[in-house]
């Protein structure tokens, strides 16, 4: 995985228990969940068969006015977004890597804010796993 695009741990816990985790912890860091989506059950609906997997798309609103206040394309990169798999009995994590928005609008001037959200997140990631 290219470590530049997206920040990536394991965990031996079970998929649920790290969703759930992520779920709480973000609340703590003054993010909340917009919403969940759950692939795998999305995909069975239309008789597609896969792992479990979830997307949690989170959103601080300070964050997200100050982010929108510079720039408005920044929407397109809103909100941030979690995956959760099950992979070889691990349960894979991801997050899209804020920082990257930078890269993408380097004119916007957000690359302490950008820094400022991924720190947050990572640190929700690794007290999640």
């Amino acid at each position: 995985m290219n470590e530049e695009f997206a920040y990536e741990l394991e965990s031996d816990k079970p998929f649920e228990t790290v969703v759930e985790n992520i779920e709480k912890r973000v609340s703590e860091h003054q993010f909340r969940v917009l919403k969940v989506h759950d692939v795998q059950e999305t995909l069975a609906e239309k008789g597609l068969e896969l792992r479990p997997l979830k997307i949690i798309e989170v959103c601080n609103a300070r964050f997200a006015h100050h982010a929108l206040g510079k720039d408005t394309k920044v929407a397109l990169f809103m909100p941030c977004r979690y995956t959760v798999h099950s992979d070889r009995h691990k349960t894979v994590v991801r997050l899209a890597r804020p920082s990257m928005i930078t890269r993408m609008l380097p004119e916007a001037g957000l690359e302490d804010l950008a820094s400022k959200v991924e720190e947050t997140l990572k640190k929700i990631m690794q007290d999640s796993v």
